[in-house]
């Protein structure tokens, strides 16, 4: 069918669908405190869940590009989520973001470099969007995360520190360094400070050597000085954000940041780019041999050991979102017709399994038999990895998701 084709007006019209019906899924997301609650199967709020930082950023980031789009009411919820950033969010004694607050309003402890790092994504977007208060959080977002997240002798990010910012725990891991990437890409993008893109490469270029000496599966977790913990949470596989062993979506997800910065870095010398490109193909394509139908299903797993075999057999929304845009975008970059092919694969998957044709939005875990399970990611928390999916695949490769939607920088279709 034309609809799961790239480029077509038919697929271009699919998108807009499903973005249209991902927006008006989310609009219930805010607390009246402006923080995000945690989003059920229909899109009712969770009320007994913790309201959490990460979520109350990608909600203000994606209803600022509904902003750029024209989707109703886009402002009044990104002001709602900023609001919710600068005030109980926010920590008035020791600075920084709480990872969230629980329903009795009490915040939750630590200070978390994934969080402050989502943070500066939803404080660009809203920026970009002119929303009150934006700059300000932007401007305070990215000073703390300066002074207490980013490591510049070693070009990387650290990660968790007490909620005093006092005592920095030993573990370092990518999740947060490429969350990093992505936003200070974004903010590159909407400040024009060029050393935002040149941080971003510093973490590209370890992980690259990283991913070159392990057969292209990155590591994504570390001692206190940087060497790999191959071995880390072997006895609790499926954590939400620290898995055990390699994560196929995150292979695939740096792939296209990789393209994103290499793109933007070598934009007037494009030859210089081409050695990154590469690289981010071999990540997507290793990332793919080991994770789509790796059981006889479609789908992509969610976690395989180092000889590439599945460890974790769910199915999780948020790495089909991130094969879709990195499969068009390494279409467009380098022409292979193997990446049109997967993204209609995807595309096809994502229409006939995980678009949940019934309550909205996309079934944020299935199990090996693509089948609903909900052991690590109940409800639909938010709709940042699938709305950016209806969008990527429309626009410049080298420019970050809000700035193009905010500058028109779509892709020409067929």
């Amino acid at each position: 069918m034309k609809k799961y084709i790239l480029d077509t007006a038919e697929n271009r019209a699919f998108l807009t669908e499903l973005q249209n019906e991902l927006l008006a899924f989310g609009v219930r997301f805010p607390a009246p405190d402006g923080t995000s609650y945690y989003l059920g199967s229909d899109g009712a709020p969770m009320t007994e869940r913790a309201r959490e930082t990460w979520i109350t950023c990608r909600m203000a980031h994606v209803y600022s590009i509904g902003s750029a789009l024209g989707f109703p009411g886009s402002d009044a919820l990104v002001d709602q989520a900023v609001k919710g950033l600068c005030t109980v969010l926010y920590d008035y004694i020791n600075g920084g973001y709480y990872p969230g607050i629980l329903p009795e309003g009490v915040p939750l402890p630590e200070k978390q470099c994934y969080g402050h790092a989502f943070v500066i994504l939803a404080a660009c977007s809203a920026y970009l969007a002119g929303r009150p208060g934006a700059k300000e959080l932007l401007d305070d977002s990215t000073e703390i995360f300066l002074r207490k997240f980013w490591d510049d002798d070693k070009g990387l990010s650290v990660d968790t520190w007490n909620t005093e910012f006092r005592r920095l725990e030993p573990y370092r891991g990518l999740n947060a360094n490429m969350h990093s990437v992505e936003a200070f890409l974004a903010a590159a993008d909407v400040t024009g400070e060029e050393i935002w893109r040149k941080r971003a490469g510093r973490i590209i270029e370890h992980v690259l050597n990283w991913a070159e000496d392990n057969h292209w599966r990155i590591p994504e977790h570390f001692t206190e000085d940087w060497v790999p913990d191959l071995e880390y949470n072997a006895d609790k596989p499926d954590d939400p954000f620290k898995p055990y062993g390699a994560t196929p979506g995150h292979g695939i997800e740096w792939g296209r940041l990789v393209t994103q910065w290499a793109l933007s870095t070598f934009r007037d010398a494009p030859e210089q780019a081409e050695p990154y490109i590469a690289k981010a193909c071999r990540l997507y394509e290793q990332a793919i041999a080991d994770g789509w139908n790796a059981d006889g299903e479609p789908g992509i797993v969610y976690t395989t050991g180092w000889d590439g075999k599945p460890v974790v057999h769910d199915r999780m929304h948020w790495t089909l979102a991130e094969a879709i845009n990195t499969s068009a975008v390494l279409y467009h970059v380098t022409g292979n017709p193997l990446y049109k092919e997967h993204y209609a694969m995807y595309m096809q998957y994502l229409d006939e399994t995980v678009h949940d044709q019934v309550n909205g939005s996309w079934f944020h875990q299935l199990d090996e038999h693509n089948q609903l399970k909900e052991t690590v990611w109940p409800g639909k928390s938010d709709i940042y990895h699938a709305l950016q999916s209806t969008l990527i695949p429309k626009l410049d490769p080298s420019v970050s998701v809000a700035v193009a939607v905010k500058r028109g920088l779509y892709l020409e279709g067929e």
